[in-house]
């Protein structure tokens, strides 16, 4: 692992000339944009560190781009097909500036009918890489730029995890942790598990000592990655846990938050909840998909635990931590849901009260089982049992934000929403805004809830 790396780096000397020389000899400029989860986002980070290492400067504006890389998401159908609309723009740019570079990465790449279309459909894409082989970058780049043709390298997954790859973070104040890569839970509807690969976690030791780092370097969020984190350590040597590891991080010195997504109810523990419980560093959110809220359904789906067994951690979770936010995803239409099964998640929601859903209409992915399921229920059938799942949601939302007005609570300041107000997000993660100045971005305040609009809340700082 250490020589491949090494190999790397000569790659990034060798390009740092040949781009700017590329570039008609001036610092050479990237664009990267993400598409998809927070794990997509971390894997852009380091692509964007291994890019400033050759020389490159990011930029937000396509047009100024000597490279132009799309880090893709394969998990909705929706989420392609924005890709494709988005890769198609640029087949004006390319011919209006021909030394211009077009890479396609991430977890679509690792679908071989969506190369196929590529390599069919766009023939100005010059790069085209997967999940497994970002760290191999900088040699596929060079391969581009040197051999003048497409250079496409996909599906082989080695298993290993190349720790020491460059970074260059999005956020100075938050940040991302991944802890894990990978998945074994193979649900029915799901594609990441063929696009991610087989489940492995970093070294502990690896983990704290990075987040030792985000927190010397003044991150004051940090939240810790992985497909299904309450498995993490499983077959690493030892006995740590994902519970222990979170307990060491928040017990790194210094002022600062620590979150974590996403948890597997088949796996959340009540030790996790306990450590939860006891750690004022550690956020009172727990995100905790249930998907369905039917076990006919959740077994359909292979998600291996009942609805039972969802609202037993559910519910304890919230007798342990005071003012827990409970949030979750929720699959709205899966192949074969009877309207029966579908108020049984309605049920379920009304009787857990998440503070937010992250809600979908089953999108059917090639290469998974449920793709090949009886569907019978129309799209806008499903789309009339979304509304209603909407509607039931957003009153418990504007109930929960109504009882919060009048409460204090310590923010961590985001981001400017507007001129003279600005986002400020509680531990529980919901967003608060305050009329504030800007240079209290990225600090810790305190607040009081004034007003709560639906599921908008405003405050005053204290």
């Amino acid at each position: 692992m250490a020589d491949e790396l090494e190999k790397q780096k000569e790659y990034i000397n060798m390009l740092e000339d040949l781009l700017y020389l590329r570039a008609g000899e001036k610092k050479p400029k990237a664009f990267v944009h993400t598409y998809g989860c927070q794990q997509n986002v971390a894997d852009s980070e380091k692509i964007k560190g291994m890019l400033i290492q050759m020389g490159c400067e990011l930029t937000e504006e396509k047009e100024d781009a000597d490279i132009i890389l799309f880090n893709t998401c394969a998990v909705r159908e929706h989420a392609e097909d924005r890709v494709y609309g988005n890769v198609g723009a640029l087949k004006a740019l390319k011919k209006k500036k021909p030394s211009l570079i077009i890479g396609l990465c991430g977890c679509m790449m690792e679908q071989e009918q969506v190369v196929q279309k590529i390599y069919k459909s766009f023939p100005y894409v010059s790069l085209v890489f997967g999940t497994h082989v970002i760290h191999k970058f900088p040699e596929l780049l060079y391969r581009t730029v040197t051999a003048g043709k497409r250079t496409v390298e996909r599906g082989f997954d080695d298993g290993q995890i190349y720790e020491g790859l460059p970074i260059h973070r999005d956020g100075s104040f938050k940040g991302w942790l991944p802890i894990m890569y990978g998945c074994d839970n193979f649900c029915t509807y799901c594609i990441v598990p063929h696009v991610r690969g087989r489940e492995r976690s970093r070294r502990p030791e690896t983990v704290l000592a990075e987040a030792k780092e985000m927190v010397q370097a003044g991150y004051k969020d940090i939240t810790l990655l992985g497909q299904n984190v309450n498995s993490y350590g499983k077959w690493l040597d030892g006995d740590t846990d994902f519970a222990d590891l979170l307990k060491g991080v928040a017990d790194i010195d210094g002022d600062f938050w620590v979150r974590f997504m996403t948890s597997h109810p088949k796996d959340a523990s009540k030790k996790l909840i306990d450590i939860m419980a006891e750690n004022p560093k550690i956020c009172n959110h727990l995100h905790l998909p249930f998907q369905s809220g039917s076990s006919n359904v959740l077994s359909r789906m292979n998600r291996r635990y009942t609805r039972e067994k969802y609202l037993e951690i559910a519910n304890y979770a919230k007798s342990k931590i005071p003012d827990l936010s409970l949030t979750s995803d929720v699959i709205v239409g899966f192949p074969g849901e009877t309207y029966e099964e579908f108020q049984e998640t309605l049920s379920l929601i009304r009787e857990v009260k998440f503070t937010s859903l992250f809600t979908f209409i089953y999108s059917p992915r090639t290469g998974t089982p449920a793709a090949k399921y009886d569907d019978p229920i129309t799209h806008a059938e499903k789309a009339k049992w979304m509304d209603e799942l909407l509607r039931t949601q957003e009153k418990i939302a504007a109930e929960r934000c109504a009882g919060m007005v009048g409460n204090k609570y310590r923010v961590l300041v985001e981001e400017q929403a507007r001129e003279g107000v600005l986002n400020a997000r509680t531990q529980n993660n919901i967003v608060v805004e305050i009329k504030a100045d800007t240079e209290l971005i990225g600090t810790f305040q305190n607040v009081e809830i004034t007003e709560a609009r639906n599921w908008i809340l405003r405050g005053k700082l204290l």
